[in-house]
C-alpha cells in the first residue's frame, strides 16, 4: 500500500498562485507515490464565521473544480468534504475527553486571536483536537504543512499517544509532519502574499484583473538602460515560475541593461497567462458543471467514509461503548 497523506483546505478564499506553487503542484506531483487524502474542510470553516453558508458552499465547489483543474485525479486522490465523514466530528468528541483546556491555550492560532483581540468561540479553541481527528482517522502517515501549522501535527500526536497509553492499544499511528516553505513568492506589493491583505494573485480570477495586478508590481527607479538585479527584483521572482523558458535570456537583460520593468511586467503576463490557460481552461470547464463536481465530492467521500468506518469500529470498541 502507498503511504498516507492527508491535507485540508477551508472553503474561505479562492486559490492563488502561492497556493499552487506551495502546495497544490505538489499534490499533482505525488499522487503516484502516496495515497492523497485531500479534503474541503468545511466544519472547519465555521470557526471563526468567515464565510457565509452559501459562500462555504460555493468556496467547496470551486476548491474542487481548482483541484481537478490543476491535476489532481479522483481516481488516484480521495478528494471529499470533511463533512461526509461523521466519523471525524465522532472523533473529535472523543479526543476533546482526553485533552485539557490548559493545553490547548499553548495552540498558536488561539494565542494569536486572543492577543488580537479577537472574540474566542469553541470551534476555534478547539480547532487542534478537529483537526487531529482529521490527521489520525486515516492512519496519515505524512501530513504537508507550512512552519506555522507544525504544532497541529504534534498536537495530534501527543493525542494519539495518550489515547494509546490511556486504553493500552495501538490503535493511533503517529504522523509525520513535512515542512513545506513553499516558492518565497511576495504578493504583488511586495509584502508576504496573504489573501487578508489582497495582495494575491487568483489563479482563475478576470483577465484583466490579472493584468492590473501584475502592472503594479511594485518595483524601483532604475531606467531601461540601467543595469538590475534580477534577484532583488519582485517581476523577476515571479520570471521564475512563469518565464522559465527564457529566463537565461531575461537574467542576462538585466544584468546588462536594456529592458526596462514595463516590458519586463508584459513578458511576464505573457507567459504567466500562457503557463495558466491549460488549468483555467479546465477550470471554467468544470466549475459550470456542479452535478459532476458534487459527485466527485460524493465518491471521495463514500471512499474516505469507508476508511474512517473501520477506524472508528475499533476506536469504539477499545473505548468501550460498543
Amino acid at each position: 500500500m502507498k503511504p498516507i497523506l492527508l491535507s485540508g483546505i477551508k472553503p474561505t478564499a479562492r486559490v492563488h498562485i502561492g497556493n499552487y506553487f506551495g502546495a497544490m503542484k505538489r499534490f499533482v506531483e505525488m499522487q503516484s507515490e502516496f495515497q492523497n487524502f485531500n479534503f474541503i474542510a468545511d466544519y472547519h470553516a465555521l470557526n471563526q464565521m468567515l464565510a457565509t453558508p452559501q459562500e462555504i458552499k460555493q468556496l467547496t465547489l470551486e476548491l474542487t473544480a481548482a483541484y481537478l483543474a490543476v491535476g489532481l485525479d479522483p481516481k488516484k486522490t480521495i478528494l471529499f468534504r470533511q463533512s461526509d465523514v461523521p466519523e471525524v466530528t465522532e472523533l473529535n468528541w472523543i479526543f476533546n475527553s482526553l485533552i485539557t483546556p490548559s493545553y490547548l491555550q499553548s495552540a498558536h492560532a488561539y494565542k494569536d486571536a486572543v492577543a488580537k483581540k479577537k472574540d474566542v468561540n469553541m470551534g476555534l479553541f478547539c480547532y487542534p483536537v478537529l483537526m487531529a481527528a482529521d490527521i489520525l482517522m486515516y492512519d496519515s502517515n505524512v501530513v504537508p504543512v507550512g512552519k506555522d501549522q507544525q504544532q497541529h501535527v504534534e498536537i495530534a500526536c501527543d493525542l494519539a499517544k495518550k489515547f494509546n497509553h490511556v486504553y493500552k492499544k495501538e490503535v493511533f499511528k503517529l504522523p509525520k509532519a513535512v515542512i513545506w516553505e513553499g516558492e518565497s513568492l511576495p504578493g504583488f506589493d511586495g509584502e508576504k502574499m496573504s489573501k487578508s491583505k489582497g495582495n494575491v494573485i487568483e489563479l482563475f480570477e478576470a483577465e484583466e484583473s490579472i493584468k492590473k495586478k501584475v502592472m503594479s508590481i511594485k518595483t524601483d527607479s532604475k531606467g531601461v538602460q540601467d543595469k538590475k538585479d534580477p534577484e532583488a527584483d519582485l517581476i523577476f521572482a515571479y520570471h521564475k515560475l512563469f518565464s522559465a523558458q527564457m529566463i537565461d535570456e531575461l537574467r542576462s537583460r538585466y544584468e546588462n541593461g536594456g529592458i526596462g520593468y514595463k516590458e519586463s511586467k508584459d513578458i511576464l503576463f505573457a507567459n504567466m497567462m500562457a503557463y495558466l490557460k491549460p488549468m483555467r481552461d479546465k477550470y471554467f470547464k468544470l466549475i459550470k458543471d456542479e452535478k459532476y463536481l458534487n459527485k466527485v465530492l460524493a465518491d471521495g467521500g463514500k471512499r474516505a467514509r469507508k476508511v474512517a468506518e473501520a477506524k472508528m469500529t475499533a476506536v469504539r470498541k477499545v473505548i468501550g461503548v460498543r
